[in-house]
């Protein structure tokens, strides 16, 4: 087997020690090429690398940001889950939120003996993803189209990631408590929370207006806080397409509510109430803004956009489980 191992030196769960130990575990089961990744999508250009020299497996040893990028290198040219390379995640970010929900160790260490086992097993499964792009006809029509793993989010949730990028810019650890101090900085300068500037627009249904928060969930959990999942979207899963959960308030409280509501969600049972869209399974929508809002996709800020078209698409990796 001739596998790829794509390393982020910067992932903040692991140190140099422990990959060159990783890197020894994989490679006395295959042949393996290991590369640190040095620029902002490193890891993309070598996932397309590998997509396009017919390597059978990238191992991606990062956060989600990291894997992220190589999922959008691997799938440059679409999904083709028969030719491209397998996908293997072995966690190393703050979060990981695609690793767990997976079903992967935690650990980085107990991750990589996951993957050995799973690869004597021939464990696999096939994967659903989500791709944004810009919308014809606006004036994000130019923005290239990028796949997400997890979760996007236009307006307000994305308000806070760009808030932490900007703190961690600064030197500041990426933490829980970082993600709550910011988010409360969010909430309280937030322009749009009590009339949303946001539309939802999907083909045969009645356009969802005046949207403040729209979380576009393509698994659940949409995040972990610490050790225990939170549960946006208890029904989005890898196995359908796109889950939406929307507010059109976000007054004191109506967050209250819905925090609340979050941090005792369950598979079962997520946020509900007369502020509260739910949306399972679409394939194809657009979310539309009267201003520009910040954009984040599995956890990486990517600036404004005023318009962005969702599209869900089935079985798109292969991915070793």
């Amino acid at each position: 087997m001739r596998a790829l191992l794509v390393a982020n030196p910067a992932a903040t769960t692991t140190s140099a020690r422990t990959r060159d130990v990783l890197t020894h575990a994989l490679a006395s089961e295959m042949k393996l090429e290991a590369v640190t990744t040095e620029y902002r999508g490193h890891a993309r250009d070598l996932g397309r690398r590998a997509a396009e020299h017919g390597i059978d497996l990238v191992v991606a040893l990062g956060g989600d940001g990291t894997v992220n990028e190589v999922v959008n290198g691997l799938l440059h040219n679409g999904p083709d889950p028969e030719r491209l390379p397998r996908l293997a995640v072995v966690p190393g970010g703050s979060t990981n939120v695609f690793a767990r929900a997976l079903g992967l160790p935690n650990d980085a260490v107990e991750a990589t003996g996951a993957l050995l086992d799973a690869l004597r097993e021939q464990r696999e499964r096939t994967v659903g993803l989500g791709l944004a792009a810009g919308t014809p006809g606006t004036e994000d029509e130019s923005v290239p189209a990028r796949w997400f793993t997890f979760c996007a989010g236009f307006g307000f949730d994305a308000g806070v990631v760009g808030r932490v990028e900007q703190q961690r810019e600064r030197g500041k650890r990426s933490t829980h408590a970082l993600y709550v101090r910011q988010l409360m900085r969010q909430f309280w300068e937030e322009p749009n929370r009590r009339h949303g500037a946001v539309t939802l627009e999907r083909p045969g249904a009645d356009p969802v207006t005046d949207l403040v928060l729209s979380i576009v969930c393509n698994t659940s959990p949409w995040t972990y806080l610490g050790n225990r999942p939170i549960y946006a979207s208890p029904e989005a899963s890898f196995d359908t397409a796109l889950d939406v959960l929307a507010l059109n308030r976000l007054s004191t409280p109506t967050v209250a509510r819905h925090v609340t509501q979050l941090l005792t969600s369950t598979p079962e049972r997520g946020p509900r109430g007369k502020h509260a869209v739910s949306l399972h399974d679409l394939t194809d929508f657009t979310l539309h803004s009267k201003v520009p809002l910040p954009f984040q996709m599995d956890g990486d800020h990517l600036g404004l956009r005023t318009s962005v078209r969702f599209t869900g698409v089935r079985r798109a990796l292969r991915v070793i489980v």
